[in-house]
């Protein structure tokens, strides 16, 4: 049965970002590549290890990742124990603490492999692979939007009709700073997804897949089409995703966070793209949090107990 669709809005930009609405909450949240706790304490970061003598036994999301830290484990223990041991450095650091120059020349190494995909991801997926263009030029933008709109109103995913001056404004921040630490809000903290743009597809992957697996495999794709934009005004846009580790609600939650720091007019919210980019030691992860409680992004993925009530 083909789910609802909410729509959200970007601003006063008028873009409007629509998703498919589950059934149901979901009941599972996904592994976290690194914990962060939603007050101030000290920071729990790292995985849940294989041994208690790891330390590593904090992350109630080890389970979606045992396999993959066994192979670690197996195939380069040397390379395991080394992670381990950064890990446990790691938490004895302070809340907002960055090592952010050195997770950037390693995202400089994985650059070459951003377009890395998992199996069932669409390779080369053009525009005209979802619609006729030709066709398409003769409508008017309205009408675009419309059918863009009724061509995904069936599906899980995550879909938009972009602004072009909006899409303008991205595109020149884009060039210069090309990949951001996003964060997904979760029962007990937040998990960190790494977005690397490749051309005009942005691939995500969760920290902790850089992490322990030192590759940068995409499990979310944002795909945006600037082929309308000169003549209609609107850049389109949809996504696909890997189901085994975000839902649509989650990867909406990203997708708003791409508009919040690359579209703001607000200079300190756009500082934090460029601090990671190009000044990496000044960078704090607990800004972007402060970021997306203060617009109120991904409430939705919290239970409702945890999210604070609106004062009058």
């Amino acid at each position: 049965m083909a789910a609802g669709h909410l729509q959200q809005f970007w601003g006063a930009a008028g873009l409007s970002l629509s998703r498919g609405v589950l059934m149901s909450r979901f009941a599972a949240l996904r592994p976290l590549g690194l914990l962060v706790p939603p007050r101030p304490r000290p920071l729990v970061m790292g995985i849940r290890g294989l041994a208690d003598e790891s330390g590593l036994g904090e992350n109630p999301f080890f389970e979606k990742y045992r396999t993959k830290i066994q192979e670690l484990r197996r195939s380069n223990p040397d390379l395991f124990e080394s992670r381990v041991e950064q890990k446990n450095d790691l938490k004895k650091q302070p809340v907002g603490f960055s090592k952010q120059a050195e997770f950037v020349r390693c995202m400089e190494e994985k650059t070459a492999k951003a377009g890395q995909t998992k199996p069932g991801f669409t390779k080369n997926k053009t525009l005209d692979s979802i619609l006729n263009v030709e066709m398409m030029k003769q409508k008017k933008p309205e009408e675009i939007k419309q059918i863009w709109k009724q061509y995904f109103s069936g599906e899980d995913t995550v879909y938009a009709v972009i602004p072009g001056k909006t899409f303008d404004v991205m595109w020149k921040r884009i060039q210069n700073c090309p990949s951001f630490l996003y964060a997904l809000p979760r029962k007990e903290g937040y998990e960190f997804f790494v977005g690397q743009w490749s051309g005009t597809e942005l691939h995500f992957t969760s920290l902790i897949n850089i992490q322990t697996q030192a590759s940068f495999l995409s499990q979310l794709i944002l795909y945006h089409y600037p082929e309308l934009q000169k003549e209609k005004g609107i850049v389109l846009m949809t996504a696909e995703m890997d189901s085994k580790f975000l839902t649509v609600q989650e990867a909406q939650c990203l997708a708003s966070q791409v508009q919040l720091f690359y579209a703001t007019d607000r200079q300190e919210t756009y500082w934090l793209v460029e601090s990671f980019n190009h000044k990496p030691n000044e960078f704090k992860y607990m800004s972007v949090i402060s970021e997306l409680e203060q617009n109120r992004i991904g409430q939705e993925l919290r239970p409702q107990e945890d999210v604070p009530s609106s004062t009058a």
